[in-house]
């Protein structure tokens, strides 16, 4: 059963709540039914609520979606789970980028194949955004993916007035976040021989941005 034959029978108000991740889960479950066909274990990095993995896992049956995240998220992720299990979504690893290695489930044998970040790059300060794609980098195979989503700048500039106003309310709150320079997030995903294959222009100024490992 979905999680969408379930919305009547759960009290989606006693759930923590983001309003972001209702409003973009389709849209990137689209990009995601294509671009993860192929897939088997997908590391979701950063998965905040919980919302997005149980959307994502139901719809992408034929692979095991896991989940992480600091461990003060993991009671919000796991209420979510419990509120919309499915048989192939995985309770949250402990996952901190500043001081972990990629974690591992030890109840699968199965490497990761993918990863997906949704809103995590314009959050985490710019150093910890180079250990991501360093991570990345030495856990994918050839020909493995990470994708990730959010608002990024282009040509040096902002894509919309409402960028600009929220890339100065995260840098009022922490100095070292701030929406990104595409062209920054492509050079360093080359350094860790991540090439960009594809960009999807998304919902309200964000975008989607597929790498392959070379």
């Amino acid at each position: 059963m979905h999680n969408d034959d379930l919305n009547n029978k759960v009290d989606v108000s006693a759930l923590p709540f983001s309003q972001a991740c209702e409003n973009n889960k389709q849209p990137i479950l689209e990009v995601l039914q294509s671009e993860l066909q192929g897939s088997n274990h997908v590391l979701e990095i950063g998965s905040g609520t919980g919302q997005h993995s149980v959307y994502f896992a139901p719809h992408l049956a034929h692979l095991k979606w896991q989940t992480s995240d600091v461990t003060s998220n993991h009671r919000h992720i796991i209420a979510w789970h419990d509120a919309y299990p499915a048989p192939n979504l995985y309770a949250p690893l402990a996952f901190d980028l500043s001081t972990d290695a990629v974690p591992v489930n030890s109840q699968l044998n199965l490497p990761y194949d993918a990863m997906f970040t949704a809103n995590t790059l314009h959050i985490i300060g710019w150093d910890l955004v180079k250990k991501l794609f360093a991570l990345a980098g030495d856990t994918l195979q050839t020909d493995d993916k990470l994708i990730v989503y959010g608002p990024f700048n282009e040509h040096g500039d902002y894509t919309s007035e409402g960028n600009q106003r929220f890339d100065a309310m995260l840098r009022a709150g922490n100095p070292d976040s701030g929406i990104r320079h595409k062209e920054d997030i492509v050079s360093l995903a080359k350094v860790h021989h991540l090439q960009l294959r594809k960009t999807y222009t998304m919902p309200a100024n964000n975008q989607l941005l597929v790498f392959q490992k070379i």
